[in-house]
């Protein structure tokens, strides 16, 4: 494979986002595993891809990429929301929960918030 460019990398991801919006999630995903192999500790990169993982349904896949995020920002209230609902998906609601309410306690958005169920 040849080397990328600085400039292509930031084409790709470009692109992988407008096919992200495009609801072509497998595409993005090609684009993005070529950035990432050249930049591994790109996390926003990694935050695409694990979206665009989500999106096609690929929740083992999703789940590692989320993962990966939130070792490196704990703090990211989308990725724990965004693994939420990931787990919510592969219908392993405690782990779901944990992560909702991670989420709300670190961003208390209504959508957040609301996925948390603190009166449960």
């Amino acid at each position: 494979m040849a080397e990328g460019s600085p400039e292509t990398d930031v084409i790709d991801y470009r692109a992988a986002e407008q096919l992200l919006a495009a609801r072509d999630p497998r595409g993005a995903v090609k684009l993005l595993d070529s950035v990432i192999a050249r930049h591994p500790e790109h996390t926003a990169a990694r935050l695409l891809r694990a979206r665009a993982f989500f999106l096609s349904a690929q929740l083992r896949a999703a789940e590692l990429e989320f993962t990966v995020v939130l070792e490196r920002e704990p703090d990211n209230a989308f990725a724990h929301f965004a693994l939420a609902r990931t787990y919510e998906r592969a219908n392993r609601p405690e782990q779901a929960r944990r992560h909702f309410r991670l989420a709300a306690a670190l961003d208390p958005r209504p959508d957040y918030l609301a996925a948390a169920r603190f009166d449960d």
